[in-house]
């Protein structure tokens, strides 16, 4: 081999293993996060991590150590050009979910699923899956704060709570069906003093079938209560381009997100499902919808 050829190779060869070792500014990931990681040479990727050891959690009985999947973490790895790029999953109980969603998605995160992992555990546990992409500090910071969100909470709480702490909703359902009607520009189905409200949207099946409404491809909001005391739960069938915007506009409104996942395979356009949980009047709680549905039609 000539000499100018290999001493060409053993340059390349020494650029590729510092490159490997060292894309990405791993001390200042961990100090924006606050949390220790290790380094994946052969993924390049650097992962942190944040066991849930301040709550004992019960499943089926047994208290489950972090290491059997009660572990938060955040995975980066250098994106195309100068950015990085993250995804990760996040342990948190119901108490949790709200604050720790918005300040994902206040901190230049997406949130792509909500979901549980197990039965029969205590407290319950749910699972947010972020994503993102970016500088370093927007993304490491977005982790932070749904770190910070969460031992805040907890600071102020110790033991997870059992219940949104609001008001009990009234024995008897009187729901005024033509006022969300008229905001939300729909008709809806009343019973019992209740009402609801459902939008369909299509998709095609595998099999070249079109789905509806009528077999669950639909949005829907459920109201009970009375109008100035309400509930409204209910799914959102969105797009992976709608769901971001949707997420920030009922959270930014107030209202709970529960579940976020999908209904189907094989469907196209793919569609995901949030679930959602609000309470306030009638008319408020409508309004909150009819933004998040005008904003999802605008998605382009």
């Amino acid at each position: 081999m000539k000499p100018f050829l290999l001493l060409f190779l053993l340059v390349f060869a020494v650029v590729g293993v510092a490159l490997a070792t060292e894309p990405l500014d791993v001390k200042r990931i961990g100090e924006v996060t606050g949390l220790s990681g290790a380094w994946n040479a052969d993924q390049s990727v650097y992962k942190v991590t944040a066991p849930r050891n301040d709550v004992p959690i019960l499943v089926d009985g047994w208290k489950m150590p972090p290491f059997m999947g009660l572990t938060s973490w955040a995975a980066f790895k250098a994106g195309k050009g100068s950015g990085l790029m993250v995804m990760g999953d996040f342990v948190l109980f119901e108490d949790e979910v709200a604050a720790a969603m918005k300040a994902a998605l206040g901190h230049g995160l997406a949130v792509t699923a909500l979901h549980n992992h197990f039965f029969h555990e205590e407290p319950r546990v749910f699972f947010m899956h972020i994503g993102g992409e970016g500088d370093l500090d927007t993304l490491a910071g977005g982790v932070k704060s749904i770190i910070t969100a969460v031992k805040s909470l907890r600071a102020s709480a110790p033991q997870p709570t059992q219940t949104f702490g609001l008001s009990a909703l009234p024995a008897e359902n009187h729901i005024t069906a033509p006022e969300i009607e008229k905001i939300l520009g729909t008709k809806v189905q009343a019973n019992n003093g209740m009402a609801k409200a459902v939008i369909g949207r299509s998709v095609t099946m595998e099999c070249g079938c079109e789905a509806g409404a009528d077999l669950g491809v639909n949005t829907w909001a459920a109201f009970a209560g009375t109008d100035d005391n309400a509930v409204v739960d209910g799914d959102f069938a969105v797009t992976e381009e709608e769901l971001q915007t949707v997420l920030k506009s009922l959270t930014g409104d107030g209202i709970n997100i529960v579940a976020i996942h999908s209904h189907m395979t094989g469907e196209k356009p793919r569609l995901l499902f949030l679930h959602y949980w609000g309470r306030g009047s009638t008319a408020s709680l409508a309004h909150s919808l009819k933004q998040a549905l005008d904003r999802q039609l605008a998605v382009k």
